[in-house]
């Protein structure tokens, strides 16, 4: 596995410009067109030191400089980024536009590279048309995730273009796994971007961004061992601020063999539980009522960063479930997290996604049933329903033991709400296999589901020792067939709610209708129910009824595949219910 790459900006210039290598000065000189004075002399570091006056500044190459010199245009390679000083990598009040693509993940790191930049100067905008700046957070987990990005690219390369006849640079720049994945399609083929910057990179945006504001491409895409930007407090970006996501870990090591996550995220290392309960008691004071702690497994969580956490245990696994890695020892594990984080606010709901099926012990899922504000909903991504396929995505558990670990998860929480992801047609997978797949998602009773049909992602196991041989026509066919089953059972599962009571927080308006206000239940199943059943009482006759980050009782009527519909009985919390 490809962790590290060593990656320095690029340079693009004239084509007379010359080939040099930095020092640890950082500073170079121009190369001699006249015979060295004797008084020149000496050794190469005296000789070097004598011309050091003589030689162009950063100002130079950030800016430009005449023909008559002999300036650099690429900085050799190196293991670490080259540095600017601190004032030139100041935004000077430039506006960034983001916009982000794919999992929760790139909405945090959008979050924290917004951070960064909001410290060096930079300004937010939402319009892209006043925008300097416009980073996109990218995806690359399947091919029509990229292939989005590739059109969009198109679209804002057209935009700069008419955006220079008018005198008003733009720079853009793709951030996140795509950066990792693509970095020389996307500079060195494309030439359709300024800045790159991997999942590890977002600290060097700044001088990322200097660079390019001096007309040269740049980018980072070195992958860390050791980064969780523990020290940086995300700028929050929840439209209404009734809902935030905190990253508790990066990166992963189980190594699914369809998956790209390892090689464009690198290897798992969790945040710092102190740096994480002081956002979490931070967006408590903010009024956050609802924090979903993210990670690409999230439920592996396991601090080790004070030595009094280093104890000898071993990480216990889901009966019946296996790792690639070996087995880890010591440190704070996701049940003493998820327990620090659910004292915060008693107030607050706790979700956490994505997990994987062998983190969930039975220390955790009791933890789940006895805690109040921890919601009684667990994603439960199965992949395949067939044990066959199942072994060839190295996903470390057979077809029983995964239903074995249901129903442990139904008897600890019986009133638990499973959510799942799908994928149909990987590598060799045959009809019996699918038909497995159906039955699994008939057997469990999910309400709600992600599924896909399979992309086939470079440098990943599968890559290189499977065949995607399963045709694009079948992969839809069987998607589906997936789809439609996967409907009617959780038309099924939703519609034993009818009649029930449930505690909803609201979002906001219904997409649909503005008469309609939505929100979602504990099993994060959207709720959608009428404006005008909510009563005011007479002593809030000055509020404005229901709002978004409310919590609210709503009687459950009807439900379908997607939603619940209902009629609102009056505000509530998740401590005590009050009857208006």
């Amino acid at each position: 596995m490809e962790f590290l790459r060593a990656v320095t900006p690029v340079f693009t210039g004239p084509h007379h410009w010359t080939r040099f290598r930095c020092v640890r000065l950082r500073y170079c000189s121009h190369a001699a067109k006249a015979r060295v004075p004797s008084e020149e002399r000496g050794t190469p570091v005296d000789r070097f030191k004598t011309r050091l006056p003589s030689g162009p500044s950063f100002q130079d190459f950030l800016k430009g400089v005449s023909v008559s010199k002999t300036p650099a245009v690429h900085a050799g390679h190196s293991d670490t980024p080259a540095h600017l000083p601190e004032h030139l990598e100041m935004g000077n009040s430039r506006k960034v536009y983001f916009e982000t693509y794919g999992c929760q993940m790139n909405v945090s790191d959008t979050e924290i590279a917004w951070s960064i930049l909001q410290r060096k100067g930079y300004q937010r905008t939402v319009d892209l048309h006043e925008a300097d700046v416009v980073l996109l957070v990218t995806c690359s987990i399947r091919e029509k995730a990229e292939q989005t990005i590739w059109n969009r690219l198109q679209q804002l390369t057209s935009m700069k273009r008419r955006r220079l006849r008018s005198h008003t640079p733009m720079k853009i720049g793709i951030l996140g796994c795509m950066a990792e994945r693509l970095k020389t399609e996307l500079l060195e083929r494309e030439k359709l971007v300024d800045v790159i910057a991997g999942p590890d990179a977002y600290r060097d945006l700044p001088r990322l961004l200097t660079v390019a504001d001096g007309g040269h491409q740049a980018s980072n895409v070195l992958l860390s061992l050791e980064e969780t930007y523990a020290d940086i407090m995300p700028v929050h970006l929840a439209p209404q601020g009734y809902s935030a996501f905190v990253s508790i870990m990066r990166g992963c090591d189980n190594m699914c063999s369809y998956c790209i996550v390892p090689f464009t995220r690198g290897r798992e290392r969790s945040r710092p539980v102190s740096s994480i309960l002081e956002e979490v008691q931070m967006l408590s004071d903010q009024g956050v009522k609802e924090v979903t702690l993210l990670g690409q497994n999230v439920n592996s969580y396991r601090d080790t960063s004070e030595e009094q956490f280093c104890g000898s245990d071993l990480a216990a696994l889901s009966r019946g479930f296996e790792t690639v890695y070996r087995t880890k020892q010591g440190g704070l594990r996701f049940s003493d997290l998820l327990d620090r984080v659910s004292r915060i606010d008693p107030d607050m709901r706790i979700r956490f996604t994505s997990p994987h099926p062998k983190d969930f012990p039975d220390e955790v899922l009791h933890l789940i049933a006895e805690r109040g504000n921890i919601c009684k909903q667990i994603h439960l991504p199965a992949q395949s329903g067939s044990s066959r396929v199942l072994k060839a995505m190295r996903r470390g558990y057979t077809r029983e033991a995964y239903l074995d670990l249901v129903e442990n998860i139904k008897t600890i929480i019986p009133e638990v709400s499973l959510s799942s992801d799908f994928i149909s047609g990987f590598c060799g997978e045959t009809d019996d296999d699918h038909k497995q797949t159906l039955s699994l998602i008939r057997d469990v009773g999910y309400n709600v589901g992600f599924l896909f049909a399979y992309s086939m992602r470079k440098k990943t196991q599968a890559f290189h020792r499977l065949q995607d041989d399963v045709p694009a026509e079948l992969k839809q066919r069987r998607l589906e067939e997936c789809i439609s089953v996967f409907r009617k059972e959780a038309t099924r599962v939703n519609a034993a709610l009818v009649g029930s009571t449930q505690l909803v927080l609201v979002e906001g308006e219904s997409k649909r209708s503005a008469e309609d206000l939505c929100g979602r239940a504990e099993g994060n199943v959207k709720v959608i129910f009428p404006k005008k059943d909510v009563v005011v009482p007479p002593e809030e006759s000055n509020a404005a009824g229901i709002n978004a980050g409310d919590y609210v009782l709503v009687k459950i009527l009807a439900a379908n595949s997607q939603s619940l519909r209902g009629r609102a009985l009056g505000h509530s919390s998740l401590r005590e219910t009050v009857t208006l």
